[in-house]
């Protein structure tokens, strides 16, 4: 962003507001909702200008600058709404604070979206000149044709030999629509069950209904017919070395809504719960592991492993001192070994496999599930949990507390 000169913003903003810019006086009231549907809006890019729409904060309609102090909060408000989990596939965006004409401004950036349509709380925001509006049935179709194979993410990679029969439609349209949409947009939608799965990228297209990697994972029948490795093996292990006695094993299949339930049902159930009742005169019960932050590590784990040219499942080996989690796929994108895990950095391998995880509840915030782990396991009295991460795979180790090792 720091490539507009404070000439060309000023220019930009004499111009007044269009299909690449929007105005905002402040963030108080619903101001937060319109800049999130305003950067879904930029990152759709329905007239497919290829360049970034500019949200200008502290300038009025009639533009006036500086009419709202610009904080280093404010700045973070308006960078977390990439990874809030409310705009989904998550958009590329910079926030800058600017002077001009001695006023401080801040800039938001979108990048056109390379997997579109993106959403905004379920509804797919599109700009036309300086309006903004949910899209119609022919902006999302065009949105749609948009994608080109050759820039998809693998989670949107077609599976051919594959058709609706291979889909759960019960589960797509009783469970996974009513979280993806709110009532009022499923009330008011008059599309086809190829257009809906077309517009959450379960299918290729409304005249093309093979599954997409993320339909077959998501709400497939039979997701290991196709994607054989995508599964996660379970073992409790009866010591602290892989050769020890094992205590129990599963081999979790299954769509990925089934296999985290059914993980988690491993998991509760060798949690054991300790009862002290010498330390104090109310009983007390401790589980061996925070719970939720064994989920949060397990969930990414299975959000960011690598689904293609391999057939390696997830695995989470739980001995007496530790559990490992161990992922296949490494290092993607701005992750590296040195920032992985850290809270701000984020990106996705499978971007649309996120977004339907998020969906059906699995995750909150984008970004924040190991930085939610550390937090959890140190106010329970556990050591930081250790992350090894190469190119071609990701070990989390959580240690059990020493007083019960």
């Amino acid at each position: 962003m720091s490539n507009f000169t404070d000439e060309e913003l000023l220019e930009i903003i004499q111009h007044g507001e269009s299909d690449a810019v929007e105005f905002k006086a402040s963030l108080s009231g619903s101001a937060p909702e319109k800049v999130r549907e305003a950067i879904c809006a930029f990152a759709n890019d329905l007239r497919d200008r290829g360049e970034a729409g500019l949200i200008f904060l502290g300038v009025s309609d009639n533009k006036t600058l500086g009419t709202t102090p610009i904080t280093d909060e404010l700045l973070r408000q308006l960078a977390d709404m990439k990874m809030d989990g409310n705009i989904v596939p998550p958009p590329s965006l910079m926030v800058e604070r600017r002077v001009l004409h001695g006023k401080e401004i801040a800039v938001v950036a979108v990048q056109p979206s390379n997997s579109p349509p993106v959403r905004c709380r379920g509804a797919i925001h599109v700009r036309t000149g300086p309006r903004r509006g949910v899209a119609t049935a022919q902006d999302e179709r065009i949105l749609n044709e948009r994608r080109r194979y050759g820039d998809r993410p693998f989670d949107l990679y077609p599976i051919s030999a594959t058709d609706l029969s291979d889909l759960n439609l019960a589960l797509f349209s009783y469970d996974y629509l009513p979280k993806a949409f709110s009532e009022e947009v499923l009330k008011a939608n008059d599309r086809s069950l190829e257009e809906q799965l077309a517009a959450t990228k379960m299918i290729t297209g409304v005249d093309d209904t093979t599954a997409t990697v993320l339909g077959i994972l998501t709400i497939g029948k039979n997701p290991q017919d196709f994607l054989p490795g995508a599964y996660v093996q379970f073992l409790r292990i009866d010591g602290s070395e892989l050769t020890d006695d094992i205590i129990d094993s599963l081999a979790i299949r299954g769509a990925i809504p089934d296999q985290i339930r059914r993980l988690d049902d491993k998991l509760i159930a060798h949690n054991r719960i300790a009862v002290d009742i010498t330390s104090g005169p109310i009983e007390k019960r401790t589980a061996l592991y925070p719970i939720e932050a064994v989920q949060q590590i397990t969930r990414n784990a299975i959000m960011h492993r690598t689904y293609e040219a391999t057939n390696a499942p997830v695995r989470v080996y739980w001995y007496n001192d530790r559990i490992e989690v161990l992922s296949p796929g490494g290092v993607f994108g701005t992750i590296t070994a040195e920032n992985f895990g850290e809270s701000g950095y984020v990106d996705y391998r499978n971007p649309n496999l996120a977004d339907a995880m998020r969906t059906f509840g699995f995750v909150q915030r984008f970004g924040m599930g190991i930085p939610i782990a550390r937090r959890l396991l140190g106010e329970a009295g556990h050591p930081e949990p250790k992350f090894e991460i190469d190119s071609t795979s990701a070990r989390a180790t959580i240690q059990a507390r020493s007083s019960i090792v």
